[in-house]
């Protein structure tokens, strides 16, 4: 009995139920697969698609949001080329004073001093390895973490931290920055629980 008990009191609670995870799609991968995302991989479909464990995107979440919580929010850059991904990022920045690029990935943002554009971040977050490959070269470049939503599809090359998700989804975009967003401002002290967190997962959805 006393097993029993203890095992339940170490089964980590998730930040939102599986079922939430599910209806935003954030499971559903791509018919691709790389051997750097397999330990994310919960099982593959009839139709082919990867299907990712959103437990381990939930976990990953958590140790990201601590990660960035270490930071002062105006020394981390929040990338989105996707446009999916565009309002989540702004939305992030709004909430958490994060740093936000969306939309084109100007060349030398973080490389060339003489740019319009050029920011001095201390760390960068990219919402997909693949749209946004300008960003991820110049931060390995320049020698600074890079954090990533990597789909089944991504290689995880010169990534320092993976958090596994469909990064090309609209809601599922959208759940992944608002509970980034709201677990970064309960890791800074800045609310106590998550219900003091106000802003909705509707609020961070791209429009169609």
């Amino acid at each position: 009995m006393a097993e029993e008990k203890q095992a339940v009191e170490t089964e980590p609670t998730m930040m939102v139920s599986e079922e939430t995870y599910m209806t935003s799609g954030v499971h559903i991968g791509t018919r691709q697969k790389t051997a750097d995302i397999k330990e994310f991989i919960y099982k593959v479909r009839n139709d082919g698609l990867y299907i990712i464990d959103v437990k381990k995107t939930d976990e990953r979440i958590k140790a990201a949001a601590k990660f960035l919580a270490k930071y002062d929010p105006s020394q981390i850059l929040a990338v989105s080329v996707r446009q999916y991904g565009q309002k989540p990022v702004r939305k992030l920045g709004e909430n958490t004073g994060i740093q936000v690029l969306d939309g084109r990935f100007q060349p030398g943002t973080l490389t060339n001093p003489n740019a319009k554009t050029f920011l001095e971040p201390e760390i960068i977050l990219l919402t997909d390895p693949l749209a946004d490959i300008q960003a991820l070269h110049e931060a390995k470049n320049i020698g600074i973490p890079v954090l990533a939503l990597c789909d089944t599809n991504n290689e995880t090359k010169y990534i320092d931290y993976v958090i596994p998700t469909n990064n090309k989804g609209r809601r599922a975009l959208a759940l992944i920055y608002w509970l980034l967003a709201r677990a970064i401002l309960r890791e800074k002290g800045k609310i106590k629980s998550d219900e003091e967190f106000k802003a909705t997962v509707e609020d961070f959805e791209a429009e169609i």
